[in-house]
């Protein structure tokens, strides 16, 4: 059986394999139980939320940011919410998604022109190794108009409105995978810690984000997909169930990401963090759990991307 889950054309190069290596982050000791927040938070924008009680703290958290592929949570939720009946329906992938990625420099699930998978399996595709591929994939799909840039447009046009629906004023979206040609692909960090609430209350959402690895299977022909997810939170910080990285010159290191302990569910986001978003999560979960965690980070190979 061919296996396929990387390519030569990518934002940062692809993730095809994962290791149990760790390698050591050291956290400072004052981080649990500050009364003013997490200390030493480097993100320019960050925001941490008790899905139930609320904000617990928060950074520049109404200003508006670039957010690079964390735009991919929206991707999801326009075809989960609109669209949930329809999840194993077989896509055929295009060719143009291929160029779209080749000349766009982005990130892919190295998906293979021709071949024919689910709905679902394309969300994996779009979450786990950020695949811009995918996103464009879901866009097409679900978009309306008689041509691709018909579609795709009125795919964005339909995260805009989706945004205005859960009552987020300071996003906005010009592409459907993070990657903006005018700037104009923006969020706060409070409107991506409510949007990445709002996405965790669907299972299927939830079960794609908090998998490390996910092997898919083409429908049509005879190879099997390996994608490994970018989240290196998840598998070293105990509770963690998501949710997504991104990264681009514009919008630097991105995070949103989500854990679950003792019947407590709370979502994060840091915004253009350049030296620590993964530590600065760490941080910002033991203040909301009131905990310290020596930190081990998943090592993923020389060749992943950190999206």
């Amino acid at each position: 059986m061919e296996r396929r889950g990387g390519s030569a054309v990518r934002r940062w190069g692809a993730a095809l394999t994962a290791s149990t290596a760790v390698v050591a982050v050291a956290l400072p000791t004052a981080t649990a139980g500050a009364a003013d927040g997490p200390a030493g938070i480097d993100a320019k924008g960050a925001y941490l939320l008790d899905s139930k009680a609320g904000q617990l703290w928060g950074k520049e958290a109404d200003t508006e940011r670039p957010m690079a592929s964390t735009t991919k949570i929206m991707t999801a939720v326009v075809v989960l919410d609109d669209h949930a009946g329809e999840l194993d329906r077989q896509v055929t992938i295009q060719q143009s998604y291929r160029d779209y990625v080749a000349r766009t420099q982005a990130s892919t699930a190295d998906l293979r022109t021709g071949d024919k998978l689910t709905v679902r399996q394309l969300l994996y595709g779009l979450m786990l190794p950020s695949g811009c591929d995918a996103a464009y994939a879901l866009a097409d799909t679900f978009g309306t108009g008689d041509t691709e840039a018909e579609r795709t447009e009125s795919f964005i046009a339909r995260m805009n409105e989706k945004a205005g629906e859960l009552g987020l004023h300071h996003t906005r979206f010009d592409s459907f995978d993070g990657n903006s040609s005018h700037g104009g692909n923006v969020a706060s960090p409070r409107d991506l810690a409510v949007l990445s609430r709002h996405a965790l209350g669907n299972r299927t959402f939830t079960e794609v984000v908090k998998s490390v690895r996910s092997e898919q299977k083409a429908k049509n022909v005879n190879r099997l997909y390996t994608w490994y997810n970018t989240n290196k939170l998840l598998g070293s910080y105990d509770g963690v169930i998501g949710v997504k990285t991104g990264s681009t010159r514009s919008a630097g290191p991105c995070l949103v990401f989500a854990a679950k302990r003792s019947g407590r569910e709370v979502v994060g986001v840091v915004l253009n963090d350049r030296t620590s978003r993964f530590p600065d999560a760490a941080r910002m979960l033991d203040y909301a759990f009131r905990t310290r965690t020596a930190l081990k980070l998943r090592r993923l190979p020389a060749s992943a991307h950190e999206d």
